[in-house]
Order: structure tokens, then sequence, then C-alpha cells
């Protein structure tokens, strides 16, 4: 698989102009939407990226390797695109990746979750209009949007 398309490395070296930008007009950094989402398909690893370097290789993002302690920091598509999995297996990106929110905002859930793939399952939560979110679902008490013991019953619902 090709981890980046000519279309995310025009964006994510956009990001990184932006930030560089605001550093040297000492203005606010950038807050960007992640670009890209890789993964470890046999384990928990993930990377969000939002920035990509001059030298085509150092990303900038959140970085969870799976051990409950995900952070922000530069990481490099080539050691990525290097690792060797069980299987024959490789990193691979999300094609469906969507960021929805800026990487400040996944930081944060991943922190509170403890890792990117809860903080993604947090997020679409937050993200779900309540009307849509599925009866079962709610009935489940997996619903952030109702108050505890609730029954899970969309507004308007003659009972």
């Amino acid at each position: 698989m090709i981890l980046l398309e000519p279309q995310h490395i025009d964006a994510l070296r956009a990001n990184a102009q932006a930030s560089l930008v605001a550093q040297e007009e000492g203005g606010t950094a950038p807050d960007p939407l992640p670009v890209v989402k890789f993964f470890n398909p046999v384990g928990a690893a993930t990377w969000l990226a939002t920035e990509l370097g001059e030298d085509g290789d150092t990303l900038f993002g959140l970085a969870d390797l799976g051990f409950g302690c995900p952070e922000m920091g530069y990481f490099s598509l080539n050691e990525i695109r290097t690792i060797h999995l069980p299987f024959g297996l490789k990193i691979e990106r999300d094609i469906g990746f969507d960021g929805r929110v800026p990487l400040s905002a996944w930081a944060d859930a991943a922190r509170i979750t403890g890792s990117v793939i809860h903080a993604q399952q947090l997020i679409a939560q937050l993200l779900t209009p309540p009307d849509i979110i599925p009866i079962a679902h709610r009935a489940n008490g997996n619903d952030p949007t109702e108050p505890p013991g609730s029954q899970g019953i969309p507004p308007g619902t003659d009972i």
C-alpha cells in the first residue's frame, strides 16, 4: 500500500508551511485536522499525521504505540514504512479516515481514553447527532448525550 498519496503530501506540506509561518511571525501555531492515520493491522499502534517536513520523511502528529500513553511529536515515515509485521503485513493507511476535529482534540481524547483507537470511538460518539444513534446502542448505555438511567428513547417517540 502507498502510505502517502500526492493529495496527502500536499495537505501535510501545507500544514507544515502554515506552522512554520506562524512560528516565524510569532503567531499562534495552527491546530490542523489530522490528514492521515496509519495503523498496525495486527496490533494497537496508531499514528495521526498533520505535517510533513521538507525532507519528505519527518511527520508531526499524534503517535500511539499501544502502551496507553499517546504523545504528540515527530516520527519517521521511512521507519513506519519499514516495519515488518507477522504474516508478511506492514503498517497501513486507513483509507476511510476522516480527521473531523483538530489534532489537539484528538490528543486530549487519546489521553483521556488511553489510546487513539478509543479516542476515535469517543470523537465519533460526540459528533454523532443524538437522533441518529441507534436505539439499541443507546439502551446499552453507550450514548454520551443522555443522562445516566435514561431509556435510550429518541425525543418525540411515543411509548
